[in-house]
């Protein structure tokens, strides 16, 4: 799913290329995507998008009237630029925004539609979108802190809770807690103040790090490798990779269709995090800890 740095990044882009631009035209491809009735997604068209914005992993376009476009990627949806007029794909594509200089497509890859376009009026109506995660760049430790200890969670959890903060998901969550050097199960309310400190510094520095990478990728074209899997990363999507800091192996857990990737020896003091799957199958054949894991099977 495109997280905060990458959504940042189609924010800027399009906010280059179609602010103060007339949308023309909206050709929804699967009528699947369009989730609103009133106003009708015709409403739009016609008229000036005076911005574009963010709510939490959600694009906005803020168009004339007070009418808003709310575009959710989910995990698979991506946004295109591409000549005006450019056809709807019939397998991956959702809709299609005309203006003058070009075509923004909305598609989403997969069998599983879950992407999602939304017309409103006003801000009322807007705000239904914000799941009321506070923004992690904008805040201060004690803001931070605050939110990470309302409720008693996994750290990968909390910090992967748009009700507590914006735009950080899977990916940017595994990257964060290495660099803060935090294991992802440790409880929040059990958090000393440094560790507060800690995580919220390295939070923001991995956020920032990653928004700058991709803007130096994408230069003055358009976000084409929209990824969760980036080269450079420390530990997301490389498990049994080494981790660049000591070496050690990236582990891994597994719970349902998601992961947490993590490094034993930074992390967690070399212990290893119980798979549900794996370790339920290996029982006391479960390495308890890193040391364990790396040791060669005895001979029968």
């Amino acid at each position: 799913m495109p997280e905060l740095p990458d959504v940042t990044i189609y924010v800027e882009r399009l906010r280059a290329l179609v602010s103060g631009s007339v949308l023309e035209r909206v050709r929804i491809g699967n009528p699947f995507v369009l989730r609103s009735v009133a106003p009708p997604v015709a409403a739009v068209e016609g008229r000036v998008v005076q911005d574009i914005g963010r709510i939490g992993k959600r694009i906005v376009f803020h168009v004339a009237d007070d009418l808003h476009i709310v575009v959710h990627l989910m995990i698979a949806g991506r946004l295109k630029w591409r000549d005006k007029g450019k056809p709807v794909p019939k397998k991956l594509g959702l809709a299609a925004l005309d203006f003058a200089s070009g075509t923004l497509l909305f598609t989403e890859a997969g069998s599983k539609k879950r992407a999602s376009l939304h017309v409103v009026r006003g801000r009322e109506a807007l705000r239904v979108h914000d799941r009321g995660g506070i923004e992690v760049l904008e805040s201060s430790v004690a803001d931070f802190g605050g939110a990470l200890k309302s409720e008693n969670h996994t750290l990968k959890r909390a910090l992967t809770d748009p009700r507590l903060f914006s735009g950080i998901g899977n990916a940017y969550s595994d990257e964060i807690l290495h660099a803060a050097r935090l294991s992802p199960l440790q409880l929040t309310r059990n958090l000393s103040d440094d560790d507060i400190a800690r995580l919220h510094r390295q939070t923001v520095s991995v956020l920032e790090l990653w928004i700058e990478r991709i803007r130096d990728e994408v230069g003055t074209g358009f976000p084409e490798k929209v990824t969760a899997f980036r080269e450079g990363m420390a530990v997301h999507g490389r498990y049994r990779q080494p981790c660049p800091t000591c070496g050690s192996p990236v582990q891994r857990i597994v719970y349902a269709t998601t992961e947490i990737n993590y490094c034993a020896r930074c992390q967690t003091g070399g212990r290893m995090l119980a798979d549900r799957a794996l370790s339920r199958l290996l029982k006391g054949d479960w390495p308890k800890t890193l040391d364990q894991w790396e040791e060669p099977t005895s001979a029968p």
